[in-house]
Formats: structure tokens, sequence, C-alpha cells
């Protein structure tokens, strides 16, 4: 019910609706796989997966009958690259999986589907997470955190006319961490060991 309210109010407001940002994302901290309670499991999916596979569902009459769209899902590199946080990678795996589905099913009838996967990014959900915020930093091969701006730039050009002939992809927005592999950490503990000199 609260997204037909939604696609209804917005049709009603601006006369169709072409585009749509899967945004929401909530973290599970603290446990291992064998200590995550079922309730919290579900409650990551839920947000993580679930929700945006009703939005997409919700919004894809519209845009058919409008002649096309746009969808964007924001994953994350956790669902690119092995992760501890179990719940979380699983979810936003998950959500690669649905992006790449969505794209194929609904290409002909011109409907965009496409995931960005920020990497470590200043938003209240590192808020009090200096030293992981700190560490991320130090494996980004650019060196620093990213803005918020810097990941709705690649959301907003997915979401346009530019972006037009692409479809079913996932797009890495992390400085370069997740192409790095555990290779930089040898590089940086190495050159650590040897007083920067390598």
């Amino acid at each position: 019910a609260g997204w037909k309210a939604v696609v209804d109010a917005t049709v009603a407001a601006h006369g169709g609706l072409h585009v749509l940002v899967n945004n929401a994302g909530i973290p599970l901290r603290g446990v291992t796989l064998e200590t995550t309670q079922l309730a919290d499991w579900q409650r990551v999916l839920d947000v993580n997966l679930t929700g945006p596979f009703l939005g997409i569902r919700a919004v894809v009459p519209v845009m058919r009958a409008g002649g096309g769209g746009a969808i964007v899902n924001t994953g994350s590199i956790a669902g690119m690259i092995g992760h501890f946080a179990t719940a979380y990678s699983a979810s936003k795996w998950g959500l690669r999986g649905l992006t790449k589905s969505a794209a194929q099913e609904f290409a002909p009838f011109g409907i965009r589907v496409n995931a960005v996967h920020p990497g470590i990014v200043q938003t209240p959900i590192v808020t009090g997470s200096d030293d992981f915020v700190e560490a991320m930093r130090w494996m980004t091969p650019l060196g620093r955190v990213a803005s918020s701006e810097e990941i709705a730039t690649v959301v907003l050009f997915l979401a346009s006319d530019e972006a037009g002939y692409i479809t079913g992809i996932d797009v890495p927005v992390d400085g370069g961490f997740s192409e790095t592999g555990a290779f930089r950490r040898v590089l940086l503990r190495t050159q650590e060991s040897a007083g920067g000199r390598i």
C-alpha cells in the first residue's frame, strides 16, 4: 500500500513517473554470521533487498505505460567483494542479481535498470566509526572518503537520457577500493616495514 500511494501521488503531481532511485540501506554491525539473529538478518534483507524489489514492481507498470524509464539501485562495494558483514553483504549481492534480472526483463519496454556501488562515503551511516573510516581511507587508492555529491552525480547520469544505452551494469564509485584486493594491503604493510622506501 505504501508504494502504491507514493506512485499514485507522483503521477498525480507530475503526470507520470520516469525515474526510480532505490536508496534505502541499513547495516548490521558487531556480529558474525554465527551470532546474527534471524530477525536481524531478515530486517537487513527487508530494507536492502525486498524494498527495492517492491519499488521496482510498483513503478514498472507506470513506466511501461509512459514509454520507458530508468531505475537506479544503490548497492555497496560489500556486494562487489567478500565482506565481513554477512547480512549486509548478502543483501547487496542480492541487489546486483535483482538489478541484472530486472534489466533483462524490462529492456523491451524501454526501462533501464542499473546499480551504483559506493565505497566509503561521509554519511550518517558511518558516524561514530572513525577507526573504520580511517582504515577504509587508508585502503582506498585515491586516499580519501567520497562525498555524497560524488555518488549522486553518478546516479544522476544513469537516470538521465545520456545513459540511454546503458542497462544492467554495476558501477563501483569507490576510489579504486574494489579493484585492489589483498595486493594493496601487502604493499602498504611492506612500505610501512621499509619506512616508506618502496
